[in-house]
């Protein structure tokens, strides 16, 4: 059985409304400061339940809130805003794009174009480099955002990363036909470049992890209850409920502007509560899906899609996306980020489903394990895989490898 801690029995938010007094149907939007005042004491009566937490988020902000807030001021289609947050959510504590492009299209219920456009968006947002999916594209992508393409140190990067690495400075002026010192400027510039663009945002001065919702087991049932503790208790003001009620003051333009916002912050109160009911709902999805996970571990994951469990609580996939973004559930396993659950899944031999994400932590293992001497080749890692019942390619096992930045089984042997 799974239950919220609270409102268990909460009616679903009513989408339509009668024609009654206009504040019984407003079109609720966003915040706005005068009219929602912390240190205003009205009386008990005209208390507003307070918003969700994810309206109120400690300094310094998260990736994810400071690309969220650049892109919420671009003009796009809907549908590629849509992707281009997915994207977000699907990028690391470093700014790569932890997830194939294909799977986030595929997952988030968007054509290919649009998480593509999505991307391509998000890899023009500050800090320069975010959204990369390897080394090479963050570096091209800083080097174009500050000089464009083309130049000596982007050629470097496009085609000669490896002779970089390797220092072979003269092979490398050689190769572009340009001056020893030219070369050795542009070198220098890339020297300079942030392999690691986000990481400023998931350093000790970022914002401690608080789980948004806690997922916790009472006899043999599984609680769900969010975390509202932190938020501030706010109040309507009365005051400006009070001069729309008066027919003479203010004048007729104040009124108009002061119900206009009033109905303003209403409406964004109603929609952060439809969206915490919608986390409420996609948290008992989770549940209901992962009993084995929440009593055995991670190992016992299952595959689980956005669109399944959006058409589950049926809302569209987007919404789902939307709502588990940046948020982490406290469980009996540990606190996770809600994206965690959700991975596409890998058939076996046998018909049965492997989540992706539990096939790259073994994939992953099998490496940490092996002989550093003797270090496992993708097709090896291929037949442990295909013994243990999951079907897949040495190019599959190539691809997952190098999405967890794991070397070659050249560059490994070379290491030891």
């Amino acid at each position: 059985m799974i239950a919220p801690v609270e409102d268990a029995s909460a009616p679903e938010p009513e989408v339509k409304t009668e024609n009654k007094d206009p504040f019984d149907e407003i079109d609720f939007g966003s915040f706005f400061d005068d009219y929602l005042d912390p240190g205003y004491k009205s009386p008990a009566s005209e208390t507003v339940e307070k918003p969700s937490f994810e309206t109120f988020l400690s300094s310094p902000v998260t990736l994810a809130d400071h690309l969220q807030s650049q892109l919420a001021v671009l003009v796009m289609p809907e549908e590629v805003r849509d992707a281009a947050l997915n994207v977000i959510g699907n990028l690391d504590e470093n700014g790569y794009l932890s997830a194939p492009v294909e799977e986030i299209a595929e997952t988030g219920d968007h054509t290919l174009d649009e998480v593509l456009e999505g991307l391509k968006i998000v890899q023009t947002l500050d800090p320069a480099g975010v959204g990369a999916r390897d080394l090479r594209e963050c570096l091209l992508l800083q080097i174009e955002s500050r000089n464009g393409r083309g130049g000596v140190a982007w050629q470097i990067v496009f085609n000669h990363l490896k002779l970089v690495e390797t220092r072979q400075m003269k092979e490398l002026a050689k190769a572009l036909g340009r001056p020893l010192e030219h070369v050795q400027i542009a070198v220098n510039v890339i020297k300079h470049l942030d392999p690691r663009p986000a990481l400023r945002y998931s350093g000790p001065g970022a914002r401690q992890i608080e789980p948004d919702v806690y997922i916790f087991k009472d006899a043999d049932d599984y609680l769900i209850q969010l975390n509202d503790d932190e938020i501030p208790q706010l109040r309507l003001n009365a005051q400006y409920k009070r001069m729309l009620d008066r027919e003479q003051e203010p004048s007729k333009e104040v009124r108009n502007y002061v119900k206009e916002r009033y109905a303003s912050a209403m409406q964004s109160m109603k929609n952060i509560e439809q969206r915490k009911h919608t986390i409420l709902k996609v948290c008992q999805s989770i549940v209901r899906r992962q009993l084995e996970f929440l009593e055995g571990g991670i190992d016992r994951l299952k595959p689980m899609m956005i669109k399944e469990v959006a058409e589950e609580i049926g809302v569209h996939p987007s919404t789902v996306s939307r709502a588990v973004a940046s948020k982490y559930a406290h469980t009996p396993q540990g606190v996770f980020e809600l994206r965690y659950f959700f991975s596409e899944a890998v058939q076996g031999i046998s018909g049965s489903a492997t989540p992706l994400l539990i096939l790259k932590r073994r994939v992953k293992k099998m490496i940490e394990e092996e002989d550093d001497k003797h270090p496992l080749t993708d097709e090896q890692i291929t037949a442990r895989l295909k013994s243990e019942g999951i079907d897949v390619t040495r190019r599959t096992v190539a691809k997952y490898r190098e999405d967890m930045k794991i070397p070659s089984t050249h560059q490994r042997r070379a290491r030891s």
